[in-house]
C-alpha cells in the first residue's frame, strides 16, 4: 500500500472514532415561516383565507412554532395589510381550538411602534406570544432594514424588550448578515457571536441566527455556531435560519446540527426573501431595491424536503410527514407556480419490500 493510501486509511479510523454524525441531536424543532416570510415576498396579494388555512394545517401536522405576519406598516408592506384579521382568525378558528394553545405565535416587530401594536394586540386577546426585532451585524444592511444606527438600535431594543416582557410577551432577537452582507461584502464571525451576547444581556429569550441572502457555505457554518455555542452552550436558546439562494440550505443544517444546534426554520416550497417592492401591479416600499441577483431565486430551507431528511436519519420532529408534503403541494397552488421542493415531486424513500415473485401484468410463463 502506497504511503498515500496508507495515510488515507489511518484518517479514515480516526474519522470512524471521532464520526460527528454519531453525535447528531436526536430531536429537533422545527418552526415554520411561511405565512410571514415566505409570502411576504410574493408579489402579489395571497388571500387571509388561504394564509389561515395554511397556518391551521401547519398546527394539524404538528408544528408548534409559527411566524404569523408582521406588525410593521402595511402602506409598505401590504402584504401584512390583515395581520389582525390573520391573528384574530387563528385564534377563533375551530379546527385547530384544541392545539392552538400549545403553538407559539411569532409576529416581527422590527420598529417600536410595531411593539406597541403586538402589545396591543396580546392585550385585546388575538396577539402573539412572541415578538421578533432584528439587528445586522453589517452596518449599512441595519440602517437598511431600520432606517437606525446600531446605537440607536440597541437602545430601542432595550426599551421595546422591557416593555414586552411586562406585557407577557417572549421576544426573539434575530442576528442577520452574520455569514456576509449583500451590500457591503464579507462580515466577521465574532461580532454576530458579540451581537447573540449582547441580544441576551438585554433580556432576548431567544436568538434567530440568520443567513437572509445564502451567503453561509456549510464550513463556515460548523465555525460560526462551534463558537455559539462555546459562548452559550443552550441549544434552546439558538436557533438556525438558511436561505437557499446558492443551494446549499440542507447542507448547512447538517453542519448546525453537528455543533448541537436542534431549532431550525424553514418554509413551505423554500419560498420567502425580502418584502416585495412590486405589488399587484404597482411598485412599493417594501425594503428598497432587491440585493439579490435574482430576485426569483431565493428563500428559506423547503420545509418538507427538511422535514423527510430528518425522518430519514431518524431524528424526530414531531411532524406529521405526509401532512407537511399535502400541504406544499397546496402552498404551490396558492402562490401559482412549481416551488423548490424535491420532496413534494418524489414523495418519501418507499418502505416496503418490493415483492419480485410476482409477474408483471400481461407476462405470461
Amino acid at each position: 500500500m502506497s504511503w498515500r493510501l496508507s495515510n488515507l486509511a489511518d484518517c479514515d479510523k480516526e474519522a470512524q472514532k471521532e464520526n460527528p454524525m454519531k453525535k447528531l441531536p436526536k430531536q429537533v424543532v422545527l418552526g415554520d415561516i411561511t405565512v410571514r416570510d415566505g409570502f411576504q415576498h410574493e408579489e402579489k396579494w395571497i388571500p387571509t383565507e388561504a394564509k389561515l388555512w395554511v397556518l391551521e394545517e401547519l398546527v394539524l401536522a404538528g408544528f408548534r412554532h409559527l411566524e404569523v405576519t408582521n406588525f410593521g406598516n402595511p402602506k409598505g408592506m401590504p402584504q401584512f395589510a390583515d395581520a389582525d384579521e390573520l391573528f384574530k382568525g387563528i385564534r377563533a378558528s375551530k379546527r385547530v381550538a384544541d392545539q392552538i394553545k400549545d403553538v407559539e405565535l411569532t409576529a416581527v416587530t422590527i420598529r417600536e411602534k410595531a411593539v406597541d401594536r403586538a402589545i396591543q394586540a396580546r392585550k385585546e386577546g388575538y396577539g402573539p406570544e412572541r415578538i421578533l426585532m432584528m439587528v445586522s451585524t453589517s452596518p449599512s444592511h441595519m440602517f437598511k432594514n431600520s432606517g437606525l444606527t446600531h446605537d440607536e438600535y440597541w437602545a430601542e431594543a432595550e426599551r421595546c424588550i422591557a416593555k414586552a416582557h411586562k406585557a407577557g410577551l417572549k421576544v426573539n432577537g434575530t442576528v442577520s448578515t452574520i455569514w456576509g452582507c449583500p451590500i457591503e461584502g464579507p462580515t466577521d464571525l465574532e461580532k454576530a457571536v458579540e451581537f447573540t451576547k449582547r441580544f441576551l444581556d438585554i433580556g432576548a429569550d431567544d436568538i434567530e441566527h440568520a443567513d437572509h441572502d445564502g451567503s453561509a457555505p456549510p464550513n463556515r457554518v460548523h465555525d460560526y455556531f462551534s463558537m455559539v455555542m462555546d459562548a452559550i452552550p443552550d441549544p434552546m436558546r439558538h436557533i438556525a435560519h438558511f436561505h437557499v439562494t446558492r443551494g446549499w440550505g440542507l447542507a448547512n443544517v447538517l453542519a448546525a446540527l453537528q455543533t448541537g444546534i436542534n431549532r431550525f426554520e424553514c418554509t413551505m416550497g423554500g419560498i420567502g426573501g425580502q418584502p416585495a417592492n412590486f405589488f399587484d401591479g404597482s411598485p412599493v416600499a417594501g425594503t428598497g431595491a432587491y440585493y439579490y441577483q435574482d430576485p426569483n431565486n431565493v428563500g428559506l430551507v423547503c420545509t418538507e424536503d427538511l422535514v423527510v431528511m430528518l425522518d430519514e436519519m431518524g431524528i424526530q420532529t414531531g411532524i406529521d410527514v405526509e401532512r407537511s408534503l399535502s400541504i406544499g403541494r397546496m402552498v404551490e397552488r396558492i402562490v401559482g407556480r412549481r416551488l423548490r421542493s424535491e420532496c413534494v415531486k418524489s414523495g418519501r424513500i418507499p418502505t416496503g419490500k418490493p415483492d419480485y415473485s410476482r409477474k408483471p401484468r400481461g407476462v405470461q410463463g
